[in-house]
């Protein structure tokens, strides 16, 4: 999954161009991580599949690459579904306002409550409180991100997530974020960046992909999935620079459009 922007084109087919949108299936649950560009095909998808679509879309943060795929996400407009929002407060603004506030002219033609007719709710979240989304188990924590952004862990029947997109540090990971991933199944972390290409954009909120190794180890992760990939970085450059993590840590792949990951239970 591509970060800050969509980046389409032959050059970046194989491992995808769309910002980050990723489904979790948890027994008859569903649950969609961010809402960037990618879930206007996880819609067709579903769309597709024919019948009643249910998801709670669980948002890390309200930067535009994690929601300019939400108006075009074709299940939301067809009555009968259903779907519940969930993310934090930021600067005074619930998830409600932040989804809302995008959708308003001149940024947009038409507003949610115009393009929803399935229905919505929304829950708003403490950083660090867990809770549940039916049989899945949440805890979160702040990651260093301008603005704020939550990585999240899924427990659910002894198999564990964790989404920690959007996080910045090089070889030194955070307290939080390292004991949000202690043990976890599969991680899937920030890698937008090379050595050099950091050091020309500290303060931007991303991690290299040698601060993604440094997570999983710290964490003793089962499995890493480097995430949010830079929009220049075509196909190839990406393949060299999984090789060159996978010598440090082999269970490492890097994540695809409509990749399937299947967790085992430990």
């Amino acid at each position: 999954m591509r970060g800050s922007v969509p980046a389409p084109g032959a050059a970046t087919q194989r491992y995808g161009g769309n910002t980050p949108c990723v489904e979790v299936r948890a027994g008859e649950r569903r649950i969609i991580l961010d809402a960037g560009s990618g879930i206007r095909a996880l819609g067709e998808r579903l769309r597709d599949d024919g019948g009643r679509v249910e998801a709670d879309v669980l948002l890390s943060h309200y930067h535009y690459d994690h929601l300019q795929g939400l108006p075009f996400f074709a299940p939301l407009a067809e009555p009968g579904n259903h779907f519940t929002f969930l993310g934090p407060r930021r600067e005074g603004r619930s998830v409600q306002d932040a989804l809302e506030g995008q959708m308003v002219p001149p940024y947009f033609p038409v507003t949610l409550d115009q393009v929803a007719r399935a229905a919505i709710e929304f829950r708003s979240i403490e950083p660090g409180e867990p809770f549940n989304i039916g049989p899945v188990r949440v805890t979160s924590a702040e990651l260093d991100h301008p603005g704020g952004n939550l990585g999240y862990r899924l427990e659910f029947s002894g198999r564990s997530l964790v989404y920690a997109t959007d996080v910045e540090h090089t070889d030194t990971p955070g307290e939080a974020l390292v004991e949000l991933a202690r043990g976890a199944d599969l991680l899937l972390h920030d890698a937008m960046y090379t050595g050099p290409e950091y050091e020309a954009r500290r303060g931007w909120g991303h991690s290299t992909w040698n601060g993604a190794l440094a997570t999983a180890k710290a964490a003793k992760v089962k499995r890493l999935v480097l995430f949010h990939h830079d929009p220049e970085r075509h196909d190839r450059a990406l393949d060299t620079l999984l090789w060159q993590a996978r010598t440090h840590f082999p269970r490492t792949t890097a994540a695809r459009e409509r990749q399937t990951i299947r967790i085992a239970r430990g």
